[in-house]
């Protein structure tokens, strides 16, 4: 059992929770997720760390309510406790000193890009970030990105905040400005497809943050399984970070949208 020791409600249908959970504290590096479960028979939903204090022994979690279980975590208040919380899980973020590295997020995918953003800045590169969301309410976390970047861009696909358009389009304005070495995307796969497609002809090597239908976590059940570079990957082992420009993208929206 973890105790949920505070909550903040950012918009209508994302909460963020901070859990106890004190080794996983310790243990955990940028990319990592982790499992969780409201209850002894809930659906385990993967969510990743978005930030942790080990002396506190909390890590932070940001949940989209989107279906019965991620409603459930939702409404947890401070002093209810999850069923349970497994991990660190997956592979921890490759970060090096690039030089400039484009981060860009979507939505609740800045929740996961910021302890990157934060490890990135830490390694001595220069950081760009772009968050991007629909309406100004689905704009998150954008003081601490601040706080780890050189530059921050946002856009909103109405524009009601920052920049009118799409996260590609913020992306380009600094792409054809100067010279990036890397990027790291995370948001709707939809999203990341588009990303890597840009960072592509711009020649820019690329990470992406997969959102793959998770089980059990261990890479048994195989339900997180994706094409990469012809390959078939397993998402909560191998993953969830890979190359970008070698992901299947159409055949993993297909399958999640299997899964609705």
């Amino acid at each position: 059992m973890n105790k949920v020791v505070s909550k903040e409600q950012f918009s209508a249908n994302v909460t963020k929770l901070v859990v106890e959970a004190p080794l996983i504290a310790k243990a955990r590096r940028a990319g990592h997720f982790v499992i969780v479960r409201a209850g002894e028979k809930g659906e385990r939903i993967p969510l990743t760390i978005a930030d942790s204090d080990p002396k506190a022994g909390t890590i932070t979690l940001v949940i989209q309510s989107v279906g019965d279980s991620t409603r459930k975590i939702c409404a947890l208040e401070p002093g209810e406790f999850l069923h349970d919380v497994v991990g660190p899980l997956g592979q921890a973020t490759h970060i090096e000193k690039y030089g400039t590295v484009l981060c860009a997020g979507g939505g609740v995918g800045t929740a996961p890009l910021l302890p990157i953003i934060r490890a990135m800045k830490e390694a001595g590169n220069r950081v760009i970030s772009v968050l991007a969301g629909r309406t100004k309410d689905l704009i998150i976390l954008e003081d601490e990105v601040r706080a780890s970047s050189d530059e921050v861009i946002i856009m909103t696909d109405d524009g009601s905040y920052g920049n009118k358009g799409v996260v590609t389009v913020g992306m380009e304005e600094v792409l054809k400005r100067e010279k990036v070495d890397y990027c790291v995307t995370i948001g709707p796969a939809i999203m990341m497809k588009f990303c890597a497609l840009l960072t592509k002809k711009y020649e820019v090597p690329t990470e992406a943050s997969l959102n793959a239908i998770m089980v059990d976590g261990t890479g048994m059940c195989g339900a997180c399984r994706v094409t990469v570079g012809g390959k078939t990957r397993f998402v909560c082992v191998e993953g969830p970070e890979f190359n970008a420009h070698e992901i299947d993208f159409d055949e993993l929206m297909m399958r999640l949208k299997g899964a609705q």
